[in-house]
């Protein structure tokens, strides 16, 4: 009879980390707590915890930066500036309501994940990044939109949802600086659009599962359905990203 080995105590730790990321509780991008951190919250030696790191660096699950700690790694690579998907994007206009197409769908989905699963924290995130939204100048909140767009998607709890939109972070960007740039100083689109961003941010708050994935593919399609408006009268529209590239 096989007898059962009792599981090193550093890989025990690293795998209930693989339980943080995986739960969105450590999102892409974001430093891990440090060693002594660790090893108060979990109980264990700094050693214990050094160990477990290294077997998450070795699996390309975190990645340390020299002189900056450890990051949770983008489990679902982003294109290279030169890959065939961006060389795609920034050669054919359409690829940008390919694009939002595609995030319709996401978005819509995490917002209704994210009225389901989301908790104090989130809330307190999502809170945060539309608050700053709000306020900011409608001309230059790109990245701001993007933040409660990403806050959103992260409190969905969906690893795979979190990591496949972060792996299009460049390209969303883009879609969202497309729809700042010829939309925001239009005064009934930005109305609509504002109008939006409050709903999933009130029915994300209020656990309104249905409500939320409703407002969050209207907002998507809207801004689609906008700047195919504004391309069809003016023959062209603003792409801020394939034109800088």
């Amino acid at each position: 009879m096989k007898e059962n080995k009792p599981v090193p105590i550093a890989h025990s730790i690293a795998h209930h980390l693989e339980q943080l990321i995986l739960d969105g509780s450590l999102a892409p991008e974001q430093k891990m707590p440090s060693e002594r951190q660790l090893s108060a919250r979990l109980g264990v030696s700094r050693s214990i915890v050094r160990e477990a790191l290294h077997e998450l660096q070795g699996k390309g699950i975190i990645e340390t930066r020299h002189g900056k700690g450890s990051f949770v790694a983008k489990i679902i690579a982003e294109p290279a500036d030169n890959s065939p998907l961006l060389q795609l994007f920034f050669g054919h206009s359409r690829t940008l309501y390919d694009l939002l197409e595609v995030r319709a769908q996401l978005e819509g989905q995490a917002a209704n994940l994210a009225a389901q699963r989301a908790n104090e924290k989130d809330h307190y995130v999502i809170t945060k990044a539309f608050n700053a939204m709000e306020v900011a100048d409608p001309l230059t909140n790109a990245s701001l939109d993007y933040a409660f767009h990403k806050a959103i998607a992260e409190a969905s709890h969906n690893p795979v949802l979190v990591h496949v939109l972060s792996s299009l972070k460049e390209l969303m960007l883009h879609s969202v600086q497309a729809s700042v740039l010829n939309l925001s100083h239009r005064k009934s689109f930005k109305q609509q659009i504002d109008k939006h961003h409050r709903q999933i941010y009130h029915a994300v708050i209020s656990g309104q599962a249905e409500w939320a994935q409703k407002a969050a593919m209207a907002h998507v399609q809207h801004v689609s359905d906008s700047l195919r408006q504004i391309e069809k009268e003016e023959q062209s529209i603003i792409r801020s990203a394939i034109e800088d590239a």
